[in-house]
Parts: structure tokens; C-alpha cells; sequence
């Protein structure tokens, strides 16, 4: 394997798992807040990456994809939501899907902010360029997932937050799309993989990162 790839894993690691898997410990926590405790008795309500993380979708494929196209996807293991338990079922639907990608825009600025202080002391050397990438990589992959996440195509959240303003009527209509929910997850991959949904994604991603940089203060 080539050594730089190596050392993009590396570095990479540690913020693409926290990003995904504190992307779905968020929605747990929402749920449980919210009146659903199915997560909870899983064990799900917690910040360990170990117990959200996926085989597949949190290590091999994000890995795969990075090898193979430079631009990384993936996902940890859904939380289950029994959203009939929830107190108010279709408003607390769309507060439950938007807590994943809201702690993903958390997290960038967390990152921007390591960023921004790794920038300042860029003369200690090696630790700090190293601390540098990482934040880069933490920045961009939550920056990622939060607009990945927001498409109003199911099952990612953004179909959750668009069930909360629709009428009851149509929100079972667009909710019956889950049924689907495995081919548009393929064809999302398929997408990604083939350059097709970069294009998309990396204008959204330019723009969000020049916003965060500049309202922190981050050079761009």
C-alpha cells in the first residue's frame, strides 16, 4: 500500500469515525429526550464510537472509497426510532433527523476551531501540521455529512426534517419511499463512486467551508 495513502488513513481516522458514529449517538439522544427509548435499551444512547460504528459503512467502505476516488462516504449503524413513541410523532420526527446533521455542523466548527489554533502555532513543527490536516479532514467530512444528510431523499434525515411540515396525508405518502430505501442507498454509492454526485456535493462544500472559515477567522 502507498505510504501517503497510509498516512491519509491515519490521519483521517480518527475524525471521519467521530463524525459518523456522533452523527448517529445525536440521534439517539434526541430520541431518547424526545420520549422514544428504543435506543437507550440497545445501548445506543452514548458517545462510544464502538457501539454505533458498522463494519461496512463507518471502516471499509469510507477506506475503499478514499483509495479509489479521494472523496469519502459512509455510515455508522442507524438508530432504531419508534417514532409512534415520540410525543409529538411528526414534529419530533424532523427534530430527530435534523440532530444528526446539526451535530455534524457542531463538530466542523469544533474542528475549524483546532484548525485555527494549529495554524497559530504552526512553528512547533511536525505535531502541529500533522493536527492541521486532521482539522481539515474533520471539517470537511462533518461539512459533508451534514449536506449529504439534509437531501430530501429517504432514508437520510433530510426526508425526516421534511416529513415535519407536511401534512399528515402526504407525509405517509413521501414516507412510503422507504421502502426503496436500500436501492437509493445503492444508487448513492453507484453516484458518488462515479463522480456524478461530487459534483454536487463539492460546490456545496466550497461554499459551506469558505462560511465557517470566514465566521471563525480560519485562513481559506
Amino acid at each position: 500500500m502507498d505510504l501517503g495513502l497510509v498516512l491519509a488513513i491515519l490521519i483521517g481516522a480518527p475524525p471521519i469515525i467521530l463524525a459518523i458514529t456522533v452523527h448517529e449517538a445525536a440521534h439517539a439522544y434526541a430520541a431518547d429526550a424526545l420520549g422514544d427509548n428504543t435506543a437507550r435499551q440497545l445501548g445506543r444512547v452514548s458517545l462510544n464510537p464502538i457501539r454505533h460504528i458498522d463494519p461496512l459503512g463507518t471502516v471499509a467502505l469510507p477506506l475503499f472509497m478514499l483509495a479509489t476516488t479521494g472523496f469519502m462516504f459512509g455510515w455508522a449503524k442507524p438508530v432504531p426510532v419508534q417514532f409512534g413513541r415520540l410525543n409529538k410523532p411528526q414534529r419530533d420526527m424532523a427534530l430527530v433527523g435534523g440532530a444528526g446533521p446539526a451535530s455534524n455542523l457542531l463538530m466542523a466548527i469544533c474542528w475549524g476551531l483546532v484548525l485555527k489554533l494549529a495554524l497559530q502555532f504552526s512553528s512547533a513543527g511536525l505535531p502541529m501540521l500533522v493536527l492541521q490536516q486532521m482539522a481539515q479532514v474533520g471539517v470537511s467530512i462533518n461539512l459533508v455529512l451534514m449536506i449529504l444528510n439534509m437531501l430530501p431523499v429517504p432514508p437520510l434525515d433530510g426526508s425526516r426534517v421534511v416529513v415535519g411540515f407536511l401534512n399528515p396525508v402526504n407525509a405517509v405518502k413521501y414516507l412510503q419511499l422507504e421502502r426503496h430505501s436500500m436501492l437509493i442507498m445503492i444508487g448513492l454509492v453507484v453516484l458518488m463512486y462515479t463522480g456524478a454526485l461530487s459534483a454536487l456535493l463539492i460546490p456545496l462544500l466550497e461554499t459551506a467551508k469558505f462560511a465557517l472559515f470566514s465566521l471563525l477567522g480560519v485562513p481559506y
